[in-house]
């Protein structure tokens, strides 16, 4: 794919954010803000009794990079165990956005992937 390929895919994902509204009742979640940029957001996550993914959603407003790596993120998290969220790193998120990105735009990149990191921290290591 060239990169403008994924420059559509990143204004497609945050015209259309897949997953972004609010699960009543959702066990696990986080919120994080980048104070650089002004974005914030809250990841939810429900886990099955097996402990995989059995739903995902986020909330908030953030820049395209955010909006787009967020719904990229909860696409790709669904029906993955815990151990396969904990493997899980900044470079599949850069992966899936498919563009360069630049240091300045970092955080608004990995903002779903550092709250997933802020969850998987807070779970219980029973699941």
């Amino acid at each position: 794919m060239n990169e403008n390929i994924y420059q559509e895919n990143i204004i497609d994902h945050n015209a259309h954010p897949h997953n972004k509204r609010i699960i009543s009742g959702a066990r696990e979640e986080a919120g994080i803000r980048n104070p650089l940029c002004g974005d914030n957001i809250i990841l939810q996550i429900c886990f099955d009794r097996t402990g995989s993914v059995s739903d995902v959603a986020f909330q908030g407003e953030g820049c395209a990079i955010s909006q787009a790596g967020l719904s990229m993120l909860t696409d790709k998290i669904k029906g993955l165990n815990l151990n396969q969220l904990k493997l899980l790193s900044p470079g599949d998120i850069y992966t899936m956005l498919g563009v360069p990105i630049s240091p300045s735009r970092a955080n608004c990149a990995l903002l779903g992937y550092a709250a997933l990191e802020k969850i998987l921290k807070n779970i219980p290591a029973k699941k």
